[in-house]
């Protein structure tokens, strides 16, 4: 992955980042509120040899960067801890006092500088005090040769005992912001590993590689489909209005040899919006001045007939089963659409739609219609769709952004391939239309577009309209269509 892939993936689960930095931050409050304050309180130490010219002293300078390295170990052992313990003022064990004790080096110098923390300021001050006195008598104690009076190492104190304005520790400014580094890139890590791990479709180009076949639409998302009421996609120039019309412009272009009459729309799983698309183009092909048909094989559970507000309490069923004709049950949507719901649910679903009958109507929609539209069930749960696609021109598999999963798309184009149904092409599903993900960009364009002075219903007529406020989409300022007829207008061709 480049950087743009850790961008887009920063920005569609920033979600994530933001909890970890939340959660990052609120633990080093908790752990800033519960650390006891502590303070310190410096000494540095300048360590020389006497020397008698200049030879000597770069002799002694040596000398003594070397021994500061060992003095370094020496403020911080036990004897000496034993030895600053022993003033009773302090209260402290030979073991309490190491522990407070640190020591360092300055670098390229015969500076050593002690450091003594404590949860008491004045106890700070105390100890390093101490310290300081300990030290030099220990050292120049160390240093004297034997038969000597006079050290060969001088310890002078040139700074200290200093103690700090504030405590050292903790120091909440600094916690937070290290915190905050560590959440966000705890957060990026977890964002970077669920989408290594997500195996759902993300684009086009994963759907064509998975499923074999052309994805001749993507349709992005459109919030008024949220209220379950079909409207007409025509009417307006929103987003996934066009992208329909795109869907409907290659469907007659997939064999131009054999144009599609007969087209099953099914999916792997349910919730990836068949129906909703199913009726959609049906829509779409019969403002085109063709006649439609579209047909509700979904015998679990249909949705046509809800979409569009007709009665569904007969159908494709009661044909099937002898107890109506199919002129008495078709009902007409507008001008050139026709819809034939379910029908009661049947207990046999699959055996009916594997029928000889069935084979017969589709034999005579096909004759009586431009296009017939069949809804059908989700291609993995049950076999109904495999069925009826292989009786038909072809099936449309759709698919839906970040729900299903490439083993899911793979094994429907298998359940198809098993009965010889044709896979006409695919469609990918609620694809976003801003953020991190989007693929289409045409908002903007569709929302000035799309607040014209007149709307087409699907009659053919126009309705004189006001602008749509700013405020409301295409689709919220759309006139549903035009209400059902009773009966099947016009006869078979």
């Amino acid at each position: 992955m480049d950087l743009r892939d850790y961008i887009r993936i920063a920005r569609k689960r920033w979600w994530m980042l933001l909890t970890a930095v939340l959660l990052s931050l609120g633990i080093a409050t908790l752990v800033t509120m519960q650390t006891t304050p502590l303070y310190a309180t410096s000494v540095t130490f300048f360590i020389t040899t006497p020397n008698t010219g200049v030879s000597d002293a770069y002799q002694g300078g040596l000398f003594s960067q070397q021994r500061v390295r060992s003095y370094q170990d020496l403020l911080t052992s036990d004897r000496l801890a034993v030895l600053v313990a022993m003033d009773r003022r302090l209260g402290l064990t030979p073991a309490e006092v190491r522990e407070r004790i640190s020591a360092e080096a300055v670098p390229e110098t015969v500076l050593l500088r002690a450091t003594v923390t404590d949860t008491s300021v004045e106890r700070s001050q105390q100890v390093a005090t101490a310290l300081a006195v300990r030290f030099k008598n220990r050292v120049e104690s160390l240093e004297t040769p034997l038969g000597q009076q006079i050290s060969s190492v001088k310890v002078e104190v040139v700074a200290g005992p200093e103690t700090s304005d504030g405590p050292v520790s903790p120091r909440p400014v600094r916690s937070l912001a290290v915190a905050a580094v560590l959440g966000l890139l705890v957060g990026l890590g977890a964002a970077i590993l669920r989408e290594l791990l997500d195996t759902t479709v993300k684009s086009p180009e994963d759907l064509q590689a998975l499923a074999g076949a052309p994805v001749i639409g993507g349709l992005p998302f459109d919030p008024a489909m949220k209220s379950g009421q079909m409207t007409a996609p025509g009417a307006g120039h929103s987003a996934r209005g066009e992208a329909l019309r795109q869907l409907r412009t290659n469907l007659q272009y997939v064999d131009v040899d054999k144009p599609i009459k007969t087209l099953v729309v099914t999916s792997a799983m349910p919730g990836e919006g068949k129906s909703s698309t199913a009726c959609a183009l049906a829509m779409l092909c019969a403002e085109n001045g063709q006649r439609v048909l579209i047909m509700d094989a979904d015998l679990r559970r249909p949705r046509v007939a809800d979409y569009l507000g007709l009665e569904g309490g007969v159908g494709l069923t009661t044909v099937l089963a002898g107890q109506a004709a199919l002129d008495d049950v078709v009902q007409q949507y507008g001008e050139h659409l026709f819809v034939l719901p379910s029908g009661f649910l049947p207990p046999n679903p699959s055996e009916l739609l594997g029928s000889h009958h069935m084979a017969q109507l589709l034999t005579e929609l096909r004759e009586a219609f431009d296009i017939v539209v069949v809804d059908c069930p989700p291609l993995l749960p049950v076999t109904d769709a495999a069925v009826v696609a292989a009786r038909t021109d072809g099936a449309l598999l759709l698919a839906r952004v970040g729900k299903t999963t490439g083993v899911q798309v793979a094994t429907a184009v298998k359940a198809l391939g098993a009965v010889d149904a044709r896979l006409l092409g695919c469609v990918l599903n609620m694809l976003a239309t801003k953020g991190a993900d989007a693929y289409y960009y045409y908002d903007e364009y569709a929302s000035k577009e799309g607040r014209g002075n007149h709307r087409r219903r699907m009659d053919g007529s126009a309705k004189e309209t006001t602008a749509a406020p700013a405020d409301v989409t295409p689709e919220d300022a759309e006139q549903p269509a035009e209400g059902p007829k009773a009966g099947w207008v016009g006869s078979p061709r």
